[in-house]
């Protein structure tokens, strides 16, 4: 399954070239990543531009929940930004949600991602 790069399976994140050379991340490619803070951790793919705000990121919503808990730390395949941002609503009469934004750290990830498999159906098991 590919994400809407085209380019990279996990889900895609920007963040600004400063930001890049202070991570020590190529400008020119795209680069799997891992953001996680003390709620979680998740891998995406990273494209360095200019068109976000100095020292900030963006991650696409709308990623399905793909944990892989054989990591040393469990984290997320498919780049869902819920692993990362709180659980609390705006008040007990609306139950909107309150997460539009995370402080997370970054990586550089190192080898290639597992493989996406949110969207495989599930092994059901035979009736007895």
């Amino acid at each position: 399954m590919l994400s809407a790069s085209g380019q990279i399976t996990p889900r895609k994140w920007w963040h600004d070239p400063a930001f890049a050379k202070l991570r020590k991340l190529m400008p020119t490619t795209w680069q799997y990543l891992e953001m996680f803070n003390d709620r979680g951790r998740c891998l995406a793919g990273a494209r360095i531009t200019d068109e976000i705000q100095s020292g900030s990121v963006f991650l696409w919503t709308g990623a399905w929940y793909d944990p892989d808990f054989t990591a040393p730390q469990a984290r997320d395949r498919h780049g869902n930004p819920n692993v990362l941002t709180h659980d609390l609503r705006t008040s007990s009469l609306t139950q909107s949600p309150a997460a539009h934004s995370a402080l997370v750290q970054l990586q550089r990830f190192d080898g290639s991602p597992p493989p996406v498999k949110a969207h495989e159906p599930p092994t059901f098991e035979p009736e007895p």
